[in-house]
């Protein structure tokens, strides 16, 4: 139900007035590099939580009473 009025709050119109905002304020050349640290950032996140994972399975092998 929440997911259908978050979306229904952007139309076609309201998201291409963001694509021309977000063009004339960073430029056509900026963009690729902002979408490229953005992507990178969350390949880390993933990572960082795919590591706390392992770490934790790690610790419930080795101490069995927690």
């Amino acid at each position: 139900m929440i997911s259908t009025i978050f979306l229904g709050a952007f139309g076609p119109w309201q998201i291409a007035a963001l694509v021309i905002l977000a063009l004339l304020l960073f430029g056509g050349k900026k963009i690729p590099e902002l979408m490229r640290g953005l992507g990178s950032g969350i390949k880390e996140f993933k990572d960082a939580t795919k590591e706390d994972e392992k770490s934790e399975k790690k610790e419930e092998i080795n101490n069995p009473n927690l």
